[in-house]
């Protein structure tokens, strides 16, 4: 994982948190102090809570496991595209539709129809129908990607899910602290931490300080990945096994001389 300083996080604004009075008094732990109304918040405590949470993303990476990444707000969308797709990972950055999690059977069938879509497009059977339904097909599979396409090749539910800005996608954690899978979230002092298996107490709101988490996140998952351990493939045993078949026909070859020299032999004697 590559190692973030305090002076990095100070740089993006992490420290930044919400006005004092939004706050919610479970972030009391985390708060530093305030400043112009504002509430401050304590790095010494977000750094290592922040190594933790990307020290397990890296260990779920490494046992081959799917981290989900969630931000469809504005200012989280292209961060988590962008590394989400950097390492490999499955994200939602449009819409978190009800049921994404909880209700996956009924996601997955709109999966299959987006991928339908798509074949369609590549294939050239749109030129085989009129203009309108082209039109129709082309506006439902852009509705399609927009909530379903970082989905589409995850295959099953995820191990982990990542969330910039609890508050926002609270729906998503409420699923997944529903069906048992782990929430990495990033919260401001205005939320609740509670169903937040690894809490990175800082600002949801600066861009550039969601770039940092996004980053560093990936780059956990890239270190984990890259421990798996390929299988190794054994050449020496069939290369035995073809000795072992190859032998066999060799002592017959050398035989074969001998059983015909004893053969004329016996044939010699029976004629004497």
């Amino acid at each position: 994982m590559s190692n973030v300083t305090m002076r990095e996080m100070l740089e993006a604004g992490v420290h930044f948190g919400h006005q004092t009075r939004f706050w919610n008094p479970k972030m009391a732990h985390y708060i530093f102090g305030q400043r112009n109304k504002i509430h401050i918040i304590n790095l010494e405590k977000t750094l290592p809570m922040c190594k933790d949470a990307t020290s397990f993303l890296g260990k779920i990476a490494s046992q081959k496991g799917k981290i989900l990444f969630v931000g469809t707000k504005r200012a989280a969308s292209k961060a988590v595209k962008e590394e989400a797709d950097r390492c490999g990972m499955p994200f939602v950055n449009h819409r978190w539709l009800g049921g994404m999690l909880t209700n996956f059977r009924t996601v997955k069938a709109s999966i299959r129809r987006l991928k339908e879509l798509e074949a369609m497009a590549e294939t050239g059977t749109y030129e085989k129908i009129n203009k309108k339904e082209i039109l129709n097909l082309k506006r439902e599979q852009e509705k399609l990607d927009k909530t379903l396409g970082g989905i589409k090749d995850m295959g099953g539910l995820p191990d982990v899910i990542f969330v910039i800005d609890v508050g926002f996608e609270n729906i998503a954690i409420k699923e997944a602290v529903k069906l048992g899978i782990p929430v990495v979230g990033v919260v401001d002092t205005n939320h609740s931490p509670n169903g937040v298996d690894y809490v990175i107490p800082a600002n949801d709101d600066s861009m550039r300080a969601i770039k940092l988490y996004t980053r560093l996140a990936a780059d956990a998952i890239l270190d984990g990945k890259a421990t798996i351990v390929a299988p190794k493939v054994d050449a020496e045993k069939p290369a035995k096994k073809d000795a072992k078949k190859a032998a066999p026909k060799a002592d017959d070859a050398e035989k074969a001389p001998a059983k015909k020299a004893a053969k004329k032999a016996a044939t010699k004697k029976a004629a004497e």
